[in-house]
């Protein structure tokens, strides 16, 4: 049984009496260590447009060596009437432990719903996103265990895409990837969307170069950049893989696609 393993890098979260003790004290009792956390892999990326955002995650779930499933989504639709959140205006990926990821979810989701029901209208992305942020620090002295991206459109109809740490600080960024893979990833975003680093050739000497500006991406541009993102994620890092789980979100709703990752 994974509970009572000697191997807690191949299955996570265990409870073993084959392990050294860490205390004894002079009655003889030994007192053993339990870890709640596990990792369960896979990555996720979020990038604001214009007038859209994009949010994709991989589906593999894998316990140390071991894939769980190859088809665990990691992008939510967060805040629909409906309980296949058809008209649904945000989104939100978690990724680290699935447990404390779906848990995060399921509690953000009845919050935004209740507050649709008690004020008649839905919660814009900006409040919602200071909101995840109170429910993340209110756990701060047993957090979840996750990497959060949330997205939307916020008030003027530009793309939002807020990340946050396991214990709820949260800024608003163009993009940001998180997860296993995330390390792979965001250095690929910095380049191609924030343009970090780039300058405008001949705009001048030493520090008086000007750097490129930022602007952001046409919505096929970016599509063609996140599979491009998780293509190489899935060449270098074994717990990323399986399918590719698309969210665009535009002022008419989210489109979600599903396409093929490498499955070895």
């Amino acid at each position: 049984m994974a509970m009572f393993s000697q191997n807690p890098v191949l299955n996570g979260p265990n409870y073993s009496f084959a392990e050294n003790p860490s205390k004894q004290s002079a009655s003889g009792f030994r007192e053993h260590r339990f870890n709640p956390y596990t990792d369960n892999g896979g990555s996720t990326l979020a990038i604001a447009g214009a007038d859209f955002a994009i949010m994709a995650g991989d589906t593999r779930l894998t316990s140390g060596y071991s894939i769980s499933t190859r088809y665990a989504p990691k992008v939510f639709k967060i805040g629909g009437t409906t309980s296949s959140q058809e008209d649904a205006h945000i989104m939100l990926s978690v990724v680290g432990f699935a447990a404390d990821g779906e848990a995060l979810k399921e509690r953000l989701d009845s919050i935004c719903k209740m507050y649709r029901y008690r004020h008649g209208k839905p919660m814009s992305v900006t409040a919602c996103a200071k909101r995840l942020s109170t429910i993340m620090y209110q756990k701060r002295f047993f957090p979840y265990y996750v990497y959060a991206i949330l997205a939307g459109l916020d008030e003027e109809g530009k793309g939002a895409v807020f990340s946050y740490d396991p214990v709820g600080s949260f800024e608003r960024e163009q993009a940001r990837a998180g997860g296993a893979a995330g390390s792979l990833i965001m250095p690929f975003l910095d380049n191609q969307v924030n343009f970090k680093n780039q300058f405008i050739p001949g705009s001048g000497v030493g520090h008086d170069v000007k750097p490129r500006q930022v602007v952001p991406l046409a919505r096929n541009e970016v599509e063609i950049l996140v599979k491009d993102a998780f293509d190489s994620a899935v060449e270098r890092h074994i717990e990323v893989g399986d399918h590719l789980q698309i969210m665009i979100i535009t002022k008419d709703g989210v489109e979600e696609k599903l396409l093929s990752l490498k499955k070895d």
